[in-house]
């Protein structure tokens, strides 16, 4: 599914990231996107016998464009190397939890799902419930089916001390640190290219849907979901 035009193109273009490469290998670039918004609505499929919410989101809803942005990067290569796609109701517009999948084929593919970097209001928000609710979150991470698939909550922006209007000695206050409630699993090229890749992707989106649904309902009742 991925092996026959997507891995080989991202891999080409991870070389090739310029758009003379690019335009002569439009009709590629095509087939590779067809077949990777294939594979995303598979999942979609998949994860809406999970979540009933995803019953009707497009698949085309939920993949990026391969263009990057470069006004404000000093990286000026026109093209991401990789194809990522964020399912959640509204699909990539969603303000809220969703899972995302990356394929880049250069060692770096991964999936997870909850909420990255969201808006002040939101963050505070969380905070708030982990810290008067800890249990809703510590009892999520350590479910035997979450460790078996993910080592923790993604922390490579985590806080180095409390937030602030939160004591320093709360007893989880690592649960506080974090700018994101996220959790995230690589992916190998071998594991990319096995004919159960859906299959295995929906086990983990099932492992990491309490998160996602934890997530939503504090957001929710917080009344900051639009």
């Amino acid at each position: 599914m991925l092996t026959k035009n997507v891995i080989p193109f991202l891999s080409d273009l991870a070389h090739n990231n310029h758009k003379n490469w690019f335009d002569a290998n439009k009709e590629r670039y095509q087939l590779a996107l067809a077949d990777f918004t294939d594979f995303v609505g598979q999942l979609i499929a998949h994860f809406a016998q999970t979540n009933p919410q995803l019953n009707g989101l497009l698949a085309k809803d939920c993949v990026f464009r391969i263009y990057r942005d470069v006004r404000f990067s000093k990286d000026k290569t026109p093209y991401k190397n990789h194809f990522g796609a964020y399912i959640a109701p509204n699909g990539r517009k969603n303000k809220l939890s969703g899972f995302y999948v990356h394929i880049e084929p250069t060692g770096k593919s991964f999936t997870g799902g909850g909420i990255f970097m969201p808006e002040a209001p939101v963050l505070k928000a969380l905070r708030k419930e982990f810290y008067q609710v800890p249990e809703e979150l510590l009892e999520l991470l350590e479910a035997p089916n979450f460790k078996k698939y993910f080592s923790g909550l993604w922390d490579q922006d985590k806080l180095k001390t409390a937030p602030k209007g939160f004591p320093k000695d709360f007893e989880h206050i690592e649960l506080l640190k974090y700018k994101s409630y996220v959790a995230t699993s690589s992916l190998t090229l071998s594991q990319l290219s096995t004919n159960n890749i859906i299959e295995y992707l929906s086990a983990v989106y099932k492992a990491n849907y309490p998160l996602i649904r934890l997530v939503d309902t504090i957001i929710e009742d917080a009344g900051l979901s639009q």
